[in-house]
């Protein structure tokens, strides 16, 4: 399995506002760490049980990251970077995280060293057609109660892939994938 990590912290790079609302309405941010039952809601969850079960362990009581923001979705449009697979399709997602805590979330020092273990820790799996890809981004993160007031910070976008011939041949090593960095985080946060 193929992993590495990216620092994009430039005036015209992605960030991350926490809580969030698209401009619609129709997609929210759902506090998972403090309401765990609203997994169900979000669309992408109820449609790939690994994604929910991934959600789920993220935002277990006790465990010092929390999720944002995600999607998962099946394409045939790949990178140079995807053309070592060897694959003609592949299948990812993406969770955004981000730490529970006001000190680790203002630290981009613990963010690089949590990406860079993981990414070495992912490194060991076996070899696969997947890879995962860590994004540290700047997030700013709202009061509750006033949304005009807010802290700077940072996040972690995390890209999950699968690769292969056809849709469920990429979603099973996604599967996999997604597994083995679950696992991975609960290793790296102790």
């Amino acid at each position: 399995m193929q992993a590495d990590y990216a620092v994009e912290l430039g005036r015209d790079d992605p960030a991350l506002e926490l809580p969030w609302r698209s401009d619609n309405g129709s997609a929210v941010y759902y506090d998972l760490k403090s309401h765990p039952e609203m997994v169900g809601q979000i669309p992408e969850a109820a449609g790939f049980p690994e994604l929910s079960a991934f959600l789920t362990r993220i935002n277990a009581r006790g465990f010092p990251l929390q999720t944002a923001k995600c999607d998962a979705w099946h394409t045939r449009e790949l990178s140079a970077e995807d053309e070592d697979f060897g694959a003609s399709t592949k299948f990812v997602s993406y969770v955004d995280m981000v730490f529970t805590g006001d000190e680790p979330r203002v630290s981009l020092a613990k963010h690089e060293a949590f990406a860079k273990t993981l990414c070495e820790l992912l490194k060991r799996a076996p070899e696969m057609a997947a890879s995962a890809e860590l994004v540290i981004r700047r997030c700013y993160f709202h009061a509750i109660d006033d949304p005009e007031k807010s802290a700077d910070g940072f996040a972690f976008t995390v890209y999950v892939s699968g690769f292969g011939e056809d849709e469920a041949e990429c979603r099973k090593r996604w599967s996999i994938a997604l597994t083995l960095l679950q696992h991975a985080l609960v290793q790296v946060a102790r």
